[in-house]
């Protein structure tokens, strides 16, 4: 159970810093995410399944199927343990949730998205660290 509590704050590190595509801020300090909307549960000898909840700034934010995918990049590449991924909008803060979520949790669209070299671009400035 420690270990799980553990991997939490890592999971909030890693996510903390990524960049808003239309703002100067992170995501951390937009309130997009924040330490609460971070979860793993332990699914098998050392995998873990990280949740996240993230909130977008407007219930039509147009980015957050962005950001969402901002959010799984950069934790498929910074996670040190081997895990499944779940992103999902909080529940009632945007008017297309359910769509959303289904394209950021769908492997195949996130490899077309990534696949599109102006989206590439975006997310890449939004998940490298600032020097």
């Amino acid at each position: 159970r420690s270990f799980i509590v553990a991997h939490l704050s890592p999971v909030s590190d890693i996510i903390r810093t990524i960049r808003d595509p239309e703002k100067p801020n992170t995501l951390e300090e937009l309130e997009v995410v924040t330490e609460n909307c971070v979860e793993v549960q332990e699914i098998g000898e050392d995998e873990y399944l990280v949740i996240i909840r993230f909130t977008p700034t407007v219930p039509h934010c147009s980015l957050a199927t962005l950001i969402g995918l901002c959010l799984r990049i950069k934790l498929q590449r910074c996670l040190p343990f081997r895990h499944k991924l779940e992103i999902y909008i909080s529940e009632g803060t945007h008017s297309t949730e359910e769509d959303i979520n289904k394209q950021i949790n769908d492997k195949e669209r996130v490899a077309a998205a990534m696949e599109n070299p102006n989206l590439r671009e975006i997310v890449e400035q939004c998940v490298t660290e600032p020097d």
